[in-house]
């Protein structure tokens, strides 16, 4: 089964160059206007069609729509439904039962900020309609994070504690929400992870990471959005640091008859899969349950083996504990996986 999938993947790869190098794949560049952004994953008209091979080059708008543009712009006040999208994008070829895949290839920022919300009542640390506590809500901030685009930095500035507190920030930038239309004609809103992906807000989805996602519906119907500079485990603020720029992701082959049950990544050092759900456990279940399931699958591994070997090197991140629904990444370390 494990040389199968190899082959597989290895012709997918052969076929995606052959495209790239025949001048049949295309290019897309596509920047929303205001009209055409969407805030659902499911329904809605294709924005774009693309077929395997091809590269799409899309610009993503922040989380509130530019509305945030200095402190005194509070995040309650900007009137905005949040995490407008890119697409859909339909995917030629693409049918119910099929996996897509799709690589981020780079992500540019187009602005000299980012922002981050302090919102009332936000967050993981205070109450909110899921924990209802008797307490007063901290006081809204909306931060700023200037960009220094030659040393590839933000910096965070203390607003309202130690004066003169200031301290420098690397990039990590990645794609904040990101999945296809869920099955079943089911509509759901941009600020959810679910089985099909959406805002999962997890720092894996960047540059160099492959991604693999279910096909619920005909030619996928996949969107993208919510740009980070940057963002600490979990979102704990129910914010990253959120700025406008464009992706560029490379549609991989489709993997025909077979379909991830939730999203998947991969990059050169792990697999990861993805759960998304409350309570914080059930992520963890989700995203190991799966994990054990893809060593079995394409590499061969015994249950039992692989579960006992995933509890001594899996790693976990923490995508998010303010969503709707968390987020929790499991990641199995390639350099484990057994030799050919």
């Amino acid at each position: 089964m494990k040389r199968k999938v190899a082959l597989t993947f290895c012709l997918a790869a052969i076929l995606a160059l052959f495209l790239m190098t025949t001048g049949e794949a295309a290019t897309h560049r596509f920047k929303p206007t205001p009209a055409q952004y969407y805030y659902l994953f499911g329904g809605g008209k294709a924005a774009l069609k693309v077929a395997p091979g091809d590269r799409v080059i899309l610009w993503c708008e922040d989380a509130l729509n530019g509305k945030i543009r200095s402190t005194d712009d509070l995040a309650s006040k900007s009137g905005q439904r949040p995490n407008p999208q890119t697409g859909p994008i339909y995917v030629e070829g693409a049918e119910p039962g099929d996996t897509l895949a799709i690589k981020i290839v780079d992500i540019q920022f187009d602005r000299d900020y980012g922002w981050s919300p302090l919102p009332p009542y936000g967050g993981f640390l205070q109450s909110n309609q899921f924990t209802r506590m008797l307490q007063d809500p901290l006081p809204e901030v909306m931060y700023i994070y200037p960009i220094n685009k030659e040393r590839k930095t933000t910096t965070f500035v203390s607003h309202l504690g130690k004066e003169g507190y200031s301290v420098e920030i690397p990039w990590d930038p990645f794609m904040g929400t990101l999945g296809t239309a869920p099955a079943g004609g089911e509509h759901i809103d941009a600020l959810t992870p679910y089985w099909h992906g959406g805002n999962m807000d997890c720092v894996e989805t960047k540059p160099g990471t492959t991604v693999y996602l279910p096909v619920n519906v005909p030619g996928a119907m996949w969107s993208t959005g919510d740009i980070h500079v940057t963002q600490g485990d979990g979102e704990i603020i129910g914010g990253a640091i959120e700025i406008t720029g464009w992706v560029t992701i490379d549609v991989l082959p489709l993997i025909k008859g077979k379909k991830v049950n939730t999203p998947r990544f991969e990059n050169d050092e792990y697999l990861m899969s993805v759960g998304s759900i409350r309570p914080l456990d059930d992520c963890l279940r989700i995203a190991y349950g799966d994990m054990v399931d893809w060593l079995m699958e394409d590499y061969g591994l015994d249950r039992a083996d692989a579960y006992q070997l995933l509890s001594q090197v899996g790693r976990v991140r923490v995508g998010n504990v303010v969503d709707t629904l968390y987020t929790v990444v499991a990641k199995f370390p390639k350099k484990y996986l057994p030799r050919k």
